[in-house]
């Protein structure tokens, strides 16, 4: 396990904490392949009803760590299919266990494409949004591509994902993706009150409803593979490596 996650099971609530404040909550490989370990072992874990996934107080994650990110080289097609980020997302698609997420702070790229998976999402009025792919010369993942339309509609899927729009708690909330926004300091305490809440439920009612209401984890994987397919061609584009000369160069100074 990386020193970057905490995991934790408090009561029926398996806890996934990013804890790597000095770089904003960056995801590494090695996180991501702690975080599917922690999902992967809830799943026919009866003591496990629920999952959380947390930043903490003050930030969720800043994305990918895009220096270890290219300096592992995941640059070609076949290597951002299998690389670790992936499997999290298959681990996502085919969970099932509710996941709640309590963001607290900056969301951005997967920070807010995870969201989507989740069954219930708090944000602190710090909270912000974004994904800015196209900006490095990218294109969506995680089936943001697929979910975010579905969730939010088409327009509002566009700005976020191809304009590379920020949106605040108070949007998100509006845009349906945020199910409630409390004060700074208190998205995780208010998790764990839903957590809870889900426990107390019917787990078997639980699972099949969530099962019916969800996308099914096929359809998921097959929009997650279509998107690393591109994604891993875009690595190699002139415009995305004109804009990771450039955000590496600006990490220089």
């Amino acid at each position: 396990m990386t020193d970057h996650l905490i995991i934790t099971d408090e009561g029926e609530t398996r806890v996934i904490k990013l804890r790597r404040p000095e770089k904003k909550n960056a995801i590494t490989q090695a996180m991501y392949r702690g975080m599917t370990e922690a999902i992967d072992t809830a799943q026919n874990n009866p003591n496990i009803r629920c999952l959380m996934i947390t930043g903490g107080s003050g930030v969720f994650t800043s994305g990918n760590d895009l220096e270890e990110f290219l300096h592992a080289g995941t640059v070609s097609s076949e290597a951002v299919r299998t690389s670790d980020m992936v499997k999290f997302l298959y681990s996502l698609a085919h969970n099932v266990k509710p996941i709640i997420a309590a963001v607290d702070g900056i969301a951005i790229g997967i920070g807010t494409t995870l969201l989507f998976h989740c069954d219930h999402v708090l944000a602190s009025t710090a909270a912000t949004f974004s994904t800015p792919f196209l900006r490095l010369g990218l294109v969506p993942e995680g089936a943001s591509s697929l979910l975010m339309p579905q969730t939010m509609g088409y327009q509002r899927a566009f700005a976020m994902l191809v304009m590379g729009r920020t949106m605040t708690a108070a949007e998100a909330h509006i845009a349906g993706f945020v199910n409630a926004v409390v004060s700074p300091g208190h998205a995780e305490v208010e998790a764990h009150k839903v957590a809870r809440e889900i426990c107390k439920l019917p787990a078997e009612a639980v699972a099949i409803s969530r099962k019916l209401i969800r996308t099914p984890p096929d359809e998921l994987t097959r929009r997650i593979d279509q998107e690393a397919h591109i994604f891993g061609e875009r690595m190699s584009s002139k415009e995305a490596v004109a804009a990771f000369t450039a955000f590496l160069e600006r990490k220089k100074h």
